[in-house]
């Protein structure tokens, strides 16, 4: 029988074991860390505590095609990035009145997040630096992909995909997409994220403001 993977304190546990695993980054004056509002951003304060590096929230709103949301026609994220993929906006047939209402609403609850996330700090500038995106678990990669290809319109020097635990599979698909995946956990027997944390409690819109501060 295989052995079962050790499980997760919390998420800053998650955080303290992946700064351990990022730790040739220490200190250094060109990388940033990036965490997705809500969970991974405990996880990436403690990442940027750690190793003394900056540490700043990435909201990404992924652009859904109308009526069939799930499907993500592009993407976009703080600091104004936009990525759009025109073979599925051809292939869904969406016109420019469709794509800007999607755009138009999705950029309002990006600057709202903000908002509320960072106040009115500007977004850390990723041009060329090193840029640590942090989540505290993926299933699918989804989101991490649609931050990962937003980041790369902004020409950061190189991404790297830093999560608590990740299905193997999955991390082999955001490997294609990064120049770096470190997950503390890949189990082959994933279900779910919250099933390798001792506690994943929701984190509140007042735990990131706080972690940001």
């Amino acid at each position: 029988m295989r052995k079962r993977q050790k499980r997760l304190r919390d998420r800053v546990d998650a955080g303290r074991r992946l700064a351990a695993l990022l730790s040739d980054h220490q200190s250094e004056s060109d990388t940033i860390v990036l965490g997705l509002p809500r969970g991974g951003v405990p996880v990436a304060a403690a990442i940027a505590s750690a190793l003394d590096l900056p540490l700043d929230v990435l909201v990404v709103r992924k652009l859904g095609v109308p009526g069939y949301e799930e499907v993500a026609f592009g993407a976009i994220a703080s600091g104004g990035i936009e990525v759009l993929n025109h073979n599925v906006m051809m292939s869904a047939r969406m016109d420019d009145e469709s794509i800007n209402r999607v755009r138009t609403e999705q950029t309002a609850e990006l600057r709202r997040r903000e908002a509320t996330y960072r106040g009115d700090r500007p977004p850390l500038d990723v041009l060329g630096k090193t840029v640590i995106v942090v989540d505290d678990g993926t299933a699918t990669g989804a989101t991490m992909r649609a931050a990962v290809e937003a980041l790369r319109t902004a020409e950061p020097a190189s991404v790297i995909v830093a999560v608590g635990v990740a299905p193997p599979d999955t991390v082999r698909s955001l490997e294609r997409s990064a120049d770096q995946v470190v997950s503390v956990l890949t189990p082959s027997d994933f279900s779910a994220v919250g099933v390798w944390y001792d506690n994943f409690t929701q984190t509140t819109d007042e735990e990131v403001v706080a972690a940001l501060s």
